[in-house]
């Protein structure tokens, strides 16, 4: 709580950000300091006892698992884009953030393998969990990176770039789906299906798109790519990040599709 929110007061004070990887900082320091806040307010208060048997399908400590393994991939994330982004040698305020931010990503990662050397029982503390998130994180580096390749740009995107934004798009909506319908037993979204066999179709689905974009991004961005004095260092780094993420969530789906499976052939 305190490292993320010391994190957050720096450039807060400095009015509003508005590079888009600061936002995504401020936004993960954000949301790191509320998880701390309600993992911490909730087990002190003893309401994951009425939330596990109300809400949750597994136990309290699955998601307080999850939600500290996200928070350290997230921290982990904004540390290291802050540090590249922000950091220079006389930038001492940018430096004690970025400090702060690593800081808080130290804690998250100690209390994250600690929870999870208790071996808790449930989904997000699983492999197929803990790839879904990290899923959905990288989708979020992606839209960071590509609103910040084409901000300002006022011509007309081409077809290919269209086609790849909308990919990162549809994949990760069924993503944030499926970890609901596996963490929340009131409202099953999708109880009426076979939840491995859709999560199975879905992989395979985004597997195929996201082979698509991973083909067309590079050819369509590098080939639309204009060199300009004020603004070009900073467009083939978005266009480079945007194509390293591509393939980071391209190998992602590919495990989780390849774990679904084996899940699919036990259960039958």
């Amino acid at each position: 709580m305190v490292f993320c929110a010391l994190a957050l007061i720096i450039p807060m004070f400095r009015g509003s950000m508005s590079s888009p990887y600061g936002m995504w900082c401020e936004f993960v320091w954000v949301f790191g300091l509320i998880v701390a806040v309600v993992i911490f307010v909730v087990e002190k208060c003893l309401f994951n006892i009425l939330i596990e048997g109300l809400v949750l399908k597994h136990k309290w400590d699955d998601l307080s698992c999850g939600l500290t393994l996200l928070s350290a991939l997230m921290v982990l994330s904004a540390s290291l884009i802050y540090c590249t982004v922000f950091v220079c040698a006389t930038c001492i305020a940018d430096m004690i953030c970025a400090i702060f931010s690593i800081l808080a990503c130290v804690v998250y990662v100690l209390d994250g393998v600690k929870l999870k050397l208790k071996c808790p029982e449930g989904y997000l503390s699983r492999v197929r969990g803990i790839l879904r998130f990290t899923q959905a994180l990288v989708a979020c580096l992606l839209f960071t990176a590509v609103y910040s390749c084409f901000k300002g740009v006022e011509t007309r995107l081409p077809g290919g770039l269209i086609w790849c934004i909308l990919v990162y798009v549809v994949c990760f909506v069924p993503t944030l789906l499926v970890i609901l319908t596996h963490l929340q037993k009131c409202v099953n979204i999708l109880k009426c299906c076979d939840l491995n066999m859709l999560e199975l179709v879905f992989d395979a689905v985004a597997v195929a798109l996201y082979v698509s974009a991973a083909i067309i991004w590079p050819v369509f961005g590098y080939k639309n790519y204009r060199r300009d004095n004020k603004t070009h260092e900073h467009r083939i780094h978005d266009l480079n990040l945007v194509t390293i993420m591509t393939y980071v969530n391209l190998g992602l789906y590919i495990a989780d599709l390849v774990l679904t499976l084996i899940e699919f052939c036990k259960n039958r």
